[in-house]
Order: structure tokens, then C-alpha cells, then sequence
């Protein structure tokens, strides 16, 4: 099998036992995973900026709220159906990402991380200020009869899964697209040394401007599904420890691989899951793992994967 078959197959592997877990797996685990591939596509947007053109954002969490209170305001308070409802909520996410990549891509490395932490820290307070809409800390929830998509209740948890495993498998296979393209490779090599691409005659910011909007899309296309499936707008998921939540799955699950964010996103999950059941000090538990990976696997779970066995994954 050519390269380009084992990496497709793969991909599209990993879709097809995750549509097929949903016959399979126990009600707990069943939901447990709906909301692991909404987070792990959050995780994908993030890597597109951090791990393949090597920008570090702590404001992530700014376009997961966008999505998120795009969607749910349009429904709440605009009376949208979910349809014209999850487009707002992403196009809001678009729109917002394209503001904070013109003003912090003057920037650049520490001074871009301060900005991008800056203005999730302005959105976050936003949320808070107009309270009498998005009811502030206490957030909103979203009634069963307002997720009705197409006549399909996605409140309903067989529903919800597929939404979610959609979702994932349209940005993983969006991911892997772009990346495999001029315009990936580009990212790539910027990340890798900015200054020879510029040297070679490309526009550095508008790709990287571009790569801002797409990662800013498609956490916020998370966002918006997250609400809009599991019932719930709240300012938490605009705070800044959301937006640590996908650079911990990056560097997890492997940052510039196309499955280590899924791969991160799960290990997280679970194992947050399963220590809480044993200690209040689950947290302590996850950094000790993360510690504990940083110096025996820094390049994440799929990265070692990738150095040591199979050089061919993307």
C-alpha cells in the first residue's frame, strides 16, 4: 500500500471503530466518548497554530465561547433553530479569530502568548458583564426541544454520538487535508524556520493569519456542538484554564501529529475520570503524568509513536 493509502486508511480506520463503538460500548462510556471527540476536535483546532506552525495561544477558550454563545444566544434569545444557529455560533468563531490574528500576529513569541491570554481573559469577562444575557457564571441551558436538528433529538444520547463523531471526523479529515497541502507544508516550514520561508518569497503572516482563522474555526465549530449537544452555555468554557485544556491534549497526544490531539484528548479524560474516583487530588495526578511524559516521551504519545516505529504517520 502507497503512503498516502496507509495514512488515509488510518484515518478512516479510526472513524469506523468509533462509529462502531456506539453498538458496543456501555451507557457511561457512550457518552463519556461523545464528549471526548467534541473536546479532541477542540484539540484539533488548536493544532493547527501550535503544533504545526508553532504558535503558542493561551486564549483558545476565547473561540470555544464564541462558538458556544454564538449558538446558544442565537437559540436562547434569537429564537434560531439549531441549524442557522450552529452556523452563527462558528461564524462568530471565524470572525473573532480573524480580529485577534490581525492584532496579535504583530507579535511574537512571548508577547503573542500575553495578547492571545489577554483577550480570552477580556472575552471571559464579557460573558460576565452582560449576565442578563448569558447569565453569567450560572450559564443557560439549552432545552431538549430547542436541539432538534432536522427532526433529529440530539439530546438523545445515539444522536448525540453520531453529531459528535461527525463533527470529529470532519475536522480530522479536514486537519489531514490541509496539511498534506501546499499550504500545510507551508505552516510546517514556518514553524520550522520562519525567516528562510520568508527569505523564499512567502507571506508569512497571511498564512499564519490564515492558519489563526482556521484553528479559531474549528474551536469554535467544538464550541458550538459542545452547547448545542450536551444542553449547556456557561462562562467557565470561556475562562482561561479552558484554554490550557487542548495544549495539555496536544502535548499529550503528540503536537504535529494528526492524531495526537484525539489521542491526548482520551488519555486526559480518562485518566482525570478514573483518579477523581480514587483522590480529591486527581489534578496533582494529571500533572505527575504530564511530568512523567514531558521527560520520557516529550514528543507525546503519537510523536514517540512516529520516531520510534512509524515514520509515516502525519
Amino acid at each position: 500500500m502507497s503512503g498516502a493509502g496507509r495514512i488515509w486508511g488510518l484515518h478512516l480506520g479510526l472513524i469506523a471503530v468509533l462509529f462502531a463503538l456506539q453498538f458496543l460500548l456501555p451507557a457511561y462510556h457512550h457518552g463519556n466518548l461523545a464528549r471526548i471527540m467534541v473536546l479532541a476536535s477542540y484539540a484539533v483546532g488548536y493544532n493547527i497554530l501550535f503544533g504545526y506552525t508553532g504558535l503558542l495561544s493561551l486564549g483558545h477558550a476565547l473561540f470555544f465561547a464564541a462558538g458556544m454563545y454564538g449558538m446558544g444566544l442565537g437559540i436562547q434569545h434569537g429564537g434560531l433553530s439549531p441549524a442557522p444557529a450552529l452556523v452563527l455560533g462558528i461564524g462568530a468563531g471565524a470572525v473573532v479569530s480573524l480580529a485577534l490574528g490581525l492584532l496579535a500576529l504583530r507579535t511574537s513569541g512571548v508577547a503573542f502568548m500575553i495578547v492571545t491570554l489577554m483577550f480570552a481573559q477580556a472575552g471571559y469577562l464579557t460573558i460576565l458583564y452582560f449576565g442578563e444575557y448569558t447569565r453569567g457564571d450560572e450559564g443557560f441551558v439549552i432545552q431538549s426541544a430547542q436541539r432538534v436538528l432536522w427532526g433529529i433529538d440530539l439530546s438523545e444520547p445515539s444522536n448525540r454520538y453520531f453529531a459528535a463523531l461527525v463533527l470529529f471526523a470532519a475536522c480530522l479529515l479536514l486537519s489531514l487535508w490541509l496539511i498534506r497541502r501546499p499550504f500545510g507544508r507551508t505552516l510546517i516550514a514556518i514553524r520550522e524556520n520562519e525567516e528562510r520561508v520568508r527569505m523564499l518569497g512567502y507571506d508569512t503572516q497571511a498564512h499564519k493569519l490564515g492558519a489563526m482563522v482556521i484553528s479559531g474555526t474549528i474551536s469554535a465549530a467544538a464550541g458550538a456542538f459542545y452547547g448545542l449537544l450536551f444542553g449547556y452555555a456557561g462562562a467557565s468554557f470561556g475562562a482561561v484554564p479552558h484554554s490550557i485544556l487542548p495544549l495539555l491534549y496536544v502535548l499529550l497526544g503528540g503536537a504535529g501529529t494528526i492524531l495526537g490531539p484525539f489521542m491526548g484528548a482520551l488519555f486526559m479524560f480518562y485518566l482525570i475520570d478514573l483518579s477523581s474516583g480514587v483522590t480529591t487530588a486527581h489534578m496533582l495526578i494529571a500533572g505527575v503524568a504530564l511530568v512523567l511524559l514531558t521527560l520520557f516521551a516529550p514528543q507525546g504519545i503519537m510523536g514517540e509513536l512516529r520516531r520510534r516505529a512509524f515514520g509515516w504517520l502525519p
